[in-house]
């Protein structure tokens, strides 16, 4: 959990996956494209038939996305950082190099990385829970938002991303939970207070525990010089939290004060999503949603308002399991 962005995958043969989401936004926001490095290792059994790596695309403005399959001998990931490579495709702290049908050519990363603090108190953004060896899932933010720099072939048309946005975040373990809402958008237009690097990330899972399940929360909101939480583990309240066919309302309060969130739910592209058996398509993922948002402190003062646009969001599996726990 020190090293959230590097690999965790290395001596695992089995049960195991761990995918980097590399978000990339073009200045205009007109290009909106998500890349995700990955490997997967099936269960023991299998013979190892089910292994792969793989980089997986979603356009974020139509809902297109692919799924590039390759050799687990095609993955090579650190350790100690984030250095990723399948095939011809590599990550880095300095930019993406992309070798795929849709998305050809180099991006720097001119920023350094804004990550979620690593602390003996509190690993990252799981808290006290990343350190649980039996988790199902483990998650961790590389890059709260960077700069942008080059210019890639967006299906055989050059696309300048200078000024653009970056953002990158991560998963490993086992599988992904039976159930979960996921909403991220560093494109945060505020009509009160400053929204200047301003970066959002919310997650609500059902999170598997010694036979029994709970319902676990994690909300990061970095603005005005400081990242502010609402979590499971930091003793955070959720008032509300209502999800339909068109939206997802959440209401939470803690030490950071209040905060709504309300999303708007729009059709996305279909993503796999690592089961104990094997990768899945079955995830449906927009990067065209909005986040209408209200964060207000403990004296009643509106510290942040406005909307999150090209946000990520993801509502999938059982969500009427993970409402009623």
């Amino acid at each position: 959990m020190r090293r959230p962005e590097a690999f965790h995958g290395h001596g695992v043969r089995r049960g195991f996956f761990e995918g980097w989401y590399v978000k990339l936004v073009s200045a205009d926001r007109s290009q909106r494209w998500a890349v995700i490095p990955g490997v997967f290792r099936g269960l023991a059994g299998d013979g190892g038939e089910r292994d792969e790596a793989f980089v997986q695309v979603l356009d974020g403005l139509t809902g297109r996305s692919w799924y590039h399959r390759y050799d687990v001998d095609d993955f090579e990931a650190s350790a100690h950082g984030f250095h990723v490579r399948v095939g011809g495709n590599h990550f880095s702290p300095r930019g993406v190099t992309l070798d795929l049908p849709q998305l050809r050519g180099h991006v720097e990363f001119p920023d350094a990385f804004t990550p979620w603090p690593v602390t003996l108190r509190e690993p990252g953004i799981m808290g006290w829970y990343g350190l649980v060896p039996f988790m199902e899932c483990f998650h961790g933010i590389v890059s709260f938002g960077h700069g942008l720099a080059g210019t890639l072939e967006v299906e055989g048309r050059a696309v300048s991303f200078d000024d653009g946005r970056g953002y990158i975040e991560k998963d490993w373990g086992r599988a992904f939970p039976a159930g979960y809402v996921w909403m991220a958008s560093n494109h945060v237009d505020a009509t009160t207070g400053d929204d200047t690097d301003a970066s959002l990330i919310a997650s609500v899972a059902i999170i598997p525990w010694v036979g029994r399940s709970f319902r676990g929360s994690i909300i990061g909101f970095r603005h005005g010089g400081r990242l502010h939480k609402w979590t499971t583990y930091n003793r955070s309240r959720e008032h509300a939290l209502a999800i339909d066919d068109t939206h997802v309302r959440w209401s939470v309060s803690g030490p950071d004060g209040l905060l709504h969130l309300e999303a708007e739910r729009v059709r996305g592209g279909l993503l796999h999503a690592p089961l104990r058996e094997a990768m899945h398509q079955r995830v449906e993922e927009t990067m065209d949603a909005q986040i209408v948002f209200r964060h207000v402190d403990h004296d009643g003062r509106v510290r942040l308002e406005g909307v999150a646009d090209c946000a990520g969001l993801e509502v999938f599996g059982d969500t009427e399991r993970l409402l009623a726990l």
